[in-house]
């Protein structure tokens, strides 16, 4: 059986102002978890006209304390601009919100242009060189051990200390990740909706023949993110797909923007190439009906032999991006979660 997750960018649309966008992540996620969805995922960019997203650990604090059963994390936190020690702090803490409901998904890309990294982190050029051992360290210190012998920070622990502990995932879109993920013997999510699958194969292989299995992941755990979207009928979802055709255009020519709506996509005006390459993306991108997109997610997970797949849906409307997900939920049977009232 598929289980389905979300991966949520806060995305800015047009004529809203950003901040609309965080209140409406959280509002998703609620929506989210009594359909039944594993886990919902908040990403981290900056310095961004598309995604409002900057800090995931505090828009995971909100869906935290406002949901009940749905795991809540990050997808990913771009542990090159902190330190790892804070990290782990951070995630302690959320731990300690909703124990046991916390998924660290850390990732090594910046997020963000490299100025913006380097406001973020004047050490930025080489922090990401040093992503293998501030993995190891965000593990000691989310896991309550101690760090590795010799280590000057051996003796600092991660507060607040509690019986769980966050679950800590690789996010990436090439063998890296998968290299990193296999290597410390965590679970790995690869992000088909950066590149459209191209090399997700090759990453799937690094992970599952490098593989070392670990006390709490003694087998691999592949997961894919996967943009998606459905509607009641192909007509409505090929016009709600506008705005994510312009986005796409765009983003390949560099501009990153708010998302526009499907009337002010469709006015757009397109070369022949531009045309060209819209219609390769409609070709390859998974939207439509309900059977349509499913036996599209279906498809992709016996390819690659996942059995999570996280669904990013960007739209202008945030009833129909709601509606996205209640269809896909229908489709794929998932249940809404038993939450006892009154639950903690």
């Amino acid at each position: 059986m598929i289980r389905l997750s979300v991966l949520d960018q806060s995305t800015i649309v047009s004529g809203r102002s950003p901040d609309t966008s965080i209140r409406e992540s959280i509002r998703l996620a609620q929506h989210c978890e009594a359909l039944g969805y594993e886990r919902y995922w908040c990403a981290e960019h900056h310095n961004s006209d598309s995604q409002a997203g900057t800090a995931p650990e505090i828009l995971i604090a909100a869906i935290a304390a406002t949901t009940k059963s749905i795991r809540v994390g990050s997808a990913g936190v771009m542990l090159p601009h902190y330190s790892a020690l804070k990290v782990a702090e951070q995630f302690r803490v959320l731990d300690a919100i909703a124990p046991g409901r916390i998924d660290l998904g850390l990732g090594r890309a910046p997020g963000s242009d490299g100025h913006t990294s380097y406001a973020l982190n004047p050490r930025a050029a080489t922090a990401a060189d040093q992503f293998p051992a501030d993995v190891r360290d965000v593990l000691a210190w989310t896991a309550g051990e101690k760090l590795v012998e010799g280590h000057p920070f051996r003796d600092i622990r991660a507060q607040p200390g509690g019986p769980t502990k966050p679950s800590v995932w690789i996010l990436g879109s090439s063998d890296y990740g998968a290299q990193v993920a296999a290597y410390f013997g965590l679970p790995f999510c690869y992000a088909h909706f950066i590149s459209d699958g191209r090399g997700a194969g090759q990453a799937f292989a690094v992970y599952r023949e490098g593989y070392r299995p670990s006390t709490d992941n003694p087998a691999p755990h592949p997961a894919i993110c996967v943009w998606a979207m459905a509607a009641e009928t192909q007509e409505e979802a090929a016009y709600l797909f506008r705005s994510r055709e312009m986005w796409r255009l765009n983003r390949d020519r560099g501009i990153y923007s708010a998302l526009m709506s499907p009337e002010e996509a469709a006015a757009q005006a397109c070369s022949e190439g531009d045309e060209a390459r819209l219609d390769r993306l409609r070709a390859r991108s998974f939207y439509g009906t309900p059977d349509v997109v499913g036996a599209k997610l279906r498809a992709l997970a016996t390819e690659h032999g996942v059995e999570e797949i996280a669904i990013l849906t960007t739209l202008h409307d945030p009833e129909a991006r709601r509606r996205s997900y209640t269809l896909l939920a229908a489709e794929f049977g998932l249940s809404a979660p038993d939450i006892p009232l009154g639950a903690d």
